[in-house]
């Protein structure tokens, strides 16, 4: 009995998803895509075949979608995991970090705007 319970564990493991984990495929397509968007992005930056702002874009657009990439195929988080709140969860850090950092950098510029001196001359002119 233990040995056919333990056969169909192996089988349900070799065909993919069972506990979360992927399958041996889902791994390697995971990591070609990983290598995928990580070489266009160097590849765009040594080689310099696009403006400053192109490659800006396009390194944030292949950023995004390598984020996905390693959610998708390394982390298994899916709609399926937990009655998707696994994803719900993920997708709600995400926003409190956008968020965190997005306010962060807009104080910064906020306080450098407001608080600096525009030039040596104006300092002069500061009691």
């Amino acid at each position: 009995m233990a040995s056919s319970n333990g056969n169909r564990d192996a089988e349900l493991h070799s065909h993919g998803d069972t506990h979360g984990h992927g399958s041996y495929r889902d791994y390697i397509v995971g990591f070609l895509l990983s290598v995928a968007l990580t070489s266009v992005p160097f590849w765009l930056v040594m080689t310099g075949t696009l403006s400053t702002a192109a490659t800006l874009g396009t390194i944030s657009v292949l950023a995004v979608i390598q984020i996905i990439v390693h959610v998708r195929f390394f982390l298994h988080i899916d709609t399926r995991g937990e009655g998707g709140w696994t994803l719900i969860s993920f997708i709600f850090t995400a926003i409190i970090v956008v968020i965190t950092i997005g306010g962060s950098i807009w104080a910064m510029y906020q306080m450098n705007t407001n608080m600096m001196p525009t030039s040596v001359e104006n300092m002069t002119d500061m009691p």
